[in-house]
């Protein structure tokens, strides 16, 4: 995936002021991926609007509509009045670096996405897989959903992306992005995301299977920063 000159700056500068988190297996290692701590753990990139954090409610999605049992109180949303809205941090991997280099450790990214009614707007959650000098050796991705997608009903979906860590990796970078198709309001949807590291055999090929259908949503990704470009 390429950005242009200007996002993959601010991408460089959100990752290197990052320190390595608590890591440890099967533990989320997002930082505030349930939207709980307001945008806490985000950076903005670029001249994107950072996406908000709100309440679940009858602006937004209901909490008696579609989403994770334990949605808590609040949920990532693209906001009012922003085209696109997206977030970025990046997390390190040192800790496992052994077991990443002998092709041991397997990675499940996943989250809750969505939108509103028959609208397109819409979320994308991206994981890249970066080495030490920041050079991407692979990605994950999630979304996004469409309206036929969610037959057109307010709320957010489960997706999930299963793989093994590239050999090298040591940082992981993540974008969360939010696209307005219609509407007043950016309805691009998110909660529960997650990354977690597991000690794993090679997944079944269902697994590589999600990757790379993961993989095949790169581009939408990079023509949303492509457009944010000057």
């Amino acid at each position: 995936m390429k950005f242009s000159p200007k996002i993959a700056a601010a991408l460089l500068c959100a990752s290197l002021s990052l320190g390595a988190q608590a890591a440890s297996y099967g533990n989320n290692l997002l930082v505030n991926g349930d939207a709980e701590n307001g945008t806490t753990g985000w950076s903005a990139i670029g001249n994107d609007a950072l996406f908000s954090s709100v309440a679940y409610g009858p602006n937004w999605v209901q909490p008696t509509q579609p989403g994770p049992v334990d949605r808590g109180n609040s949920l990532f949303v693209g906001g009012s009045g922003w085209s696109y809205a997206a977030g970025t941090q990046t997390i390190d991997l040192s800790a496992f670096t052994g077991a990443i280099a002998s092709g041991q450790v397997s990675f499940s990214l996943t989250g809750w996405l969505g939108g509103w009614a028959a609208q397109g707007d819409n979320a994308i959650f991206q994981a890249s897989f970066l080495d030490t000098a920041g050079n991407e050796l692979g990605s994950a991705t999630l979304g996004p959903l469409s309206a036929a997608d969610r037959n057109e009903i307010s709320g957010l979906f489960y997706q999930e992306a299963l793989g093994l860590l590239p050999s090298g990796t040591a940082r992981v970078r993540f974008v969360l992005d939010m696209e307005r198709q219609g509407g007043g309001d950016n309805d691009g949807y998110a909660d529960n995301l997650s990354f977690s590291l597991n000690t794993a055999a090679v997944p079944e090929p269902e697994s590589y299977a999600l990757m790379l259908a993961g993989l095949g949503l790169l581009g939408a990704v990079a023509r949303r920063r492509s457009r944010q470009a000057i």
